[in-house]
């Protein structure tokens, strides 16, 4: 793969490598990725929570209503 970052992040990979962060520019690119990874993991494990938190209130104000798992898996069937 050969990718053209233009010259801002090209200077920014040459200063990490540079300062020890990273052996080479591969090796630096491929910690960049891992970590943005990380944070867009980190993202929608905080999305999910969220939703869960929201769907909560709804059904502790009585907006939302629930059924038991039991009557689930009865007319499902199961």
């Amino acid at each position: 793969m050969n990718v053209n970052l233009g010259a801002p992040y090209e200077a920014i990979v040459k200063r990490l490598v540079e300062r020890g962060y990273a052996g080479n520019q591969t090796e630096l690119i491929r910690h960049a990725l891992v970590a943005f990874e990380r944070q867009v993991d980190d993202e929608e494990v905080r999305l999910v929570q969220k939703g869960v938190m929201q769907e909560r209130e709804l059904i502790k104000s009585g907006e939302m209503k629930t059924i038991p798992a039991a009557r689930v898996f009865k007319e499902a069937g199961l």
